[in-house]
């Protein structure tokens, strides 16, 4: 079946099966409708999203401890309530490293678990945890999730959440069926230009948004090709796909301002590649021109760009470019019928009736009035526990942030600031992308997660704490 058809084919076949009362239930995105009985942890929303009942003390285990992981961990642990209980990897030098950090921060010792590749499953079925986290390389994030979820716990996993549409789906209807998080914590949603935007959105300083820009661009060149860090399961992707592989970053803090999957959905996107070049040029330098690398067919596109359209009318443009010398940027431009805001080379904005004609100024000057609460508040909380540990500095406190509203809501007993419908839409651009580069930039149609809850549901407000 196709994805397209996949939730809309579902929903008929539940309510045959089910009845009148199931169907009226899935319309209103009751976890009923899946079949499931609630977990006496969780409650549900207005609309049926899963809701954890408070919790004093947030049991973890950690999966996947290498640089990412590692830094993870260490926001983790300045968060109050929060018990690491348990680390898997299957580098036990890694595992070793993120246990000491934990002992180090005046915890029991963590158990570990590093006998081989499925060893998460063992802890996932084993160990009494509220939350099982994990930053494996992209392929195993859906497994971890999956696994995580079949034994009563809540999941949260690094971007992307998934790599294709039918993992997408997967992930969804586990969350359905258990009432358990799935949760793609997006840090870049929690950096300090992209929530005084959210903010500025929220207040209609730039008016009515009618589109955006944003991506991932970024040199991995050296990465990919150094045999490191992420380079050995990175590549791969490169080799043998061509499409906007890490879509997220951009999108997440874009899709929150344009309130994707509340009150708004993405509908359809069409993607374009560039040639590839980036790579085989670095590697002929290099490595010299008979180099494997230098000969290696890459299918990735050097430049990737995708345009989405919203059912509200906006287009967001996407662009993914990893394989080209550059500095560092996610695009990100709001435009609104009011004004424009900027983020990369410099934080600038124009307002019309309060800029001068026609110039830019920077975003400073708005800040004493824009300014996301969080970071207010929260700010100078955000320093490592410990500096020497793979020598993260929480990316710019949003690393911390992302993680604290995790546990604060997990602790509170109250709905996350992303849920899995926020996963799976952020993730699918990748498969979606590739599909319509193949296909000569046909149009791809986008699935809805939420089977028609979007237009139910609350944007997400500005949070104060």
């Amino acid at each position: 079946m196709s994805d397209e058809n996949r939730g809309r084919e579902f929903g008929r076949r539940e309510i045959l099966k089910m009845g009148a009362l199931a169907g009226m239930a899935t319309a209103l995105g009751g976890l009923k409708a899946f079949g499931s009985s609630m977990p006496a942890s969780v409650s549900t929303s207005a609309f049926g999203i899963p809701i954890a009942k408070p919790m004093q003390t947030v049991r973890i285990g950690f999966v996947g401890t290498g640089g990412r992981g590692t830094g993870l961990v260490n926001q983790l642990l300045k968060c109050k309530g929060v018990e690491i209980k348990a680390i898997c990897d299957i580098v036990e030098a890694n595992a070793m490293r993120a246990h000491d950090m934990v002992v180090k921060a005046g915890q029991p010792k963590p158990k570990l678990y590093t006998r081989g590749d499925h060893d998460f499953e063992r802890l996932c079925a084993e160990e009494e945890l509220d939350l099982v986290f994990t930053a494996t390389p992209w392929d195993w994030h859906v497994p971890v999730c999956m696994a995580a979820m079949q034994n009563g716990k809540h999941a949260a996993t690094e971007v992307p959440a998934a790599v294709t549409l039918e993992d997408c789906w997967k992930l969804v209807e586990m969350s359905q069926k258990t009432g358990l998080y799935c949760i793609m914590p997006e840090n870049c949603c929690y950096d300090r230009l992209e929530m005084m935007a959210l903010v500025m959105a929220r207040k209609n300083l730039l008016g009515e948004l009618v589109h955006a820009e944003c991506g991932y661009l970024h040199d991995l060149r050296v990465q990919k090709l150094s045999g490191k860090r992420e380079g050995p399961w990175r590549l791969p992707h490169t080799i043998r796909r061509n499409g906007d592989l890490y879509p997220t970053h951009g999108l997440g803090p874009v899709a929150q301002c344009m309130n994707i999957n509340r009150g708004n959905r993405i509908v359809r996107l069409v993607s374009m590649a560039s040639k590839s070049r980036g790579l085989n040029a670095y590697a002929a330098e290099k490595f010299g021109p008979d180099s494997p690398q230098a000969k290696q067919k890459y299918a990735l596109g050097d430049v990737v760009t995708t345009l989405l359209e919203t059912e509200n009318g906006e287009t967001i443009t996407i662009t993914h470019n990893t394989d080209s010398p550059r500095p560092y940027s996610r695009d990100i431009l709001l435009q609104g019928t009011k004004g424009i805001l900027r983020k990369y080379p410099e934080e600038k904005i124009h307002i019309e009736g309060r800029t001068k004609g026609h110039l830019w100024e920077p975003l400073d000057s708005y800040r004493a009035e824009f300014e996301h609460p969080l970071w207010g508040n929260l700010q100078s909380e955000s320093q490592p526990v410990n500096m020497e540990e793979s020598g993260t500095t929480g990316h710019g406190s949003m690393d911390y942030l992302v993680v604290y509203r995790l546990i604060r809501a997990l602790q509170t007993g109250t709905e996350p600031d992303m849920d899995v419908y926020d996963a799976a839409a952020w993730s699918a651009v990748s498969e979606l992308s590739e599909r319509s580069i193949a296909k000569k930039s046909q149009p791809q149609e986008f699935p809805d997660f939420t089977r028609g809850n979007w237009n139910k549901r609350s944007p997400l407000g500005i949070i104060e704490a």
